[in-house]
């Protein structure tokens, strides 16, 4: 019985201390970030036309 109770308690602990770090750290924005330049590549992966070349025909 004890052993299931500290190993309930210390799984518990772990996840919490597990979320805290994660959302403290925020390790995930560093892949979301944006270009600062755009080239042919990037305007196709957010929908652009790149043979418009940012010109308005």
């Amino acid at each position: 019985m004890t052993n299931t109770v500290i190993s309930i308690i210390s799984i518990v602990v772990v996840v919490l201390v597990a979320f805290f770090l994660s959302s403290r750290f925020r390790l995930s924005h560093r892949y979301d970030r944006k270009p600062t330049k755009l080239n042919s590549w990037n305007r196709q992966d957010i929908g652009e036309d790149p043979s418009i070349d940012g010109r308005h025909s």
